[in-house]
């Protein structure tokens, strides 16, 4: 039996960072929703994937034309992103197998390249543990005291800042959770539960333009990162072979 795709895409937070009238998902974005623009990227690359959409119960700003897969539902969202991803492999338990793979992606990531979400794909579905996009710490890395003074230099070597997409094998993220969970164990990103069961999952690099919108001037970075990706001439960051 073949392994299906699943994707998780968490899109129930507030992201009152922002300081906006909306979910920062629903800001607009090169003139499209946050949302539509990340779940874009992602069809773009794996259209025959099953979608799970986490969204707050009361979100009275999102609209359906902006989901492009055929096969998708929507889950509830919950309090914190685990409850999110929680809810979504809840819902689909009597469809998935054991086997099938899941990449859960940040709705906030619409830069995102094909070329690194087939990378992953292709790396989660080969490596046991899962695997995870990430980025080489590049910048001195400082600790504070507490009181906004340098503490100490840490050491960048081994160090990466994780991204999204995450996957792992179905079976394997619903007792990573669940057993996380159980035992009080504080679950940042997926992997971090995955880690908790003593496995390892694999290191996929990435590109560092797969930015995070958090904060207001975050949005302005994101649009010349996208307008860069669409034109070949102004990204000289762009893959051999990858679309425009």
């Amino acid at each position: 039996m073949s392994r299906r795709l699943w994707l998780i895409v968490p899109a129930a937070g507030q992201g009152r960072r922002m300081g906006a009238d909306r979910p920062k998902q629903y800001l607009e974005l090169a003139g499209r929703p946050i949302l539509a623009r990340t779940l874009a990227r992602l069809h773009q690359a794996f259209p025959e994937a099953r979608l799970c959409l986490c969204l707050d119960p009361d979100d009275a700003w999102f609209d359906p034309r902006w989901v492009p897969f055929a096969d998708w539902r929507r889950t509830p969202g919950g309090t914190e992103r685990v409850d999110s991803v929680s809810g979504a492999l809840a819902a689909i338990a009597a469809e998935a197998d054991t086997d099938d793979l899941v990449l859960v992606h940040d709705v906030a990531r619409p830069c995102v390249t094909i070329d690194d979400l087939r990378r992953l794909r292709d790396a989660a579905f080969a490596a046991p543990a899962g695997a995870i996009l990430a980025a080489p710490v590049a910048d001195t890395m400082k600790r504070d005291d507490g009181r906004g003074r340098i503490r100490a230099t840490e050491p960048r070597d081994g160090l990466w800042h994780a991204l999204t997409p995450q996957g792992f094998g179905y079976g394997l993220l619903c007792r990573a959770l669940e057993t996380a969970r159980a035992q009080g164990v504080a679950i940042t990103d997926e992997a971090s539960a995955v880690e908790a069961l003593g496995l390892a999952p694999r290191l996929v690099s990435g590109r560092r333009d797969n930015l995070k919108v958090t904060h207001p001037d975050d949005l302005g970075l994101a649009g010349w990162i996208l307008a860069a990706q669409d034109e070949p001439d102004r990204n000289p960051y762009r893959n051999p072979g990858e679309p425009a």
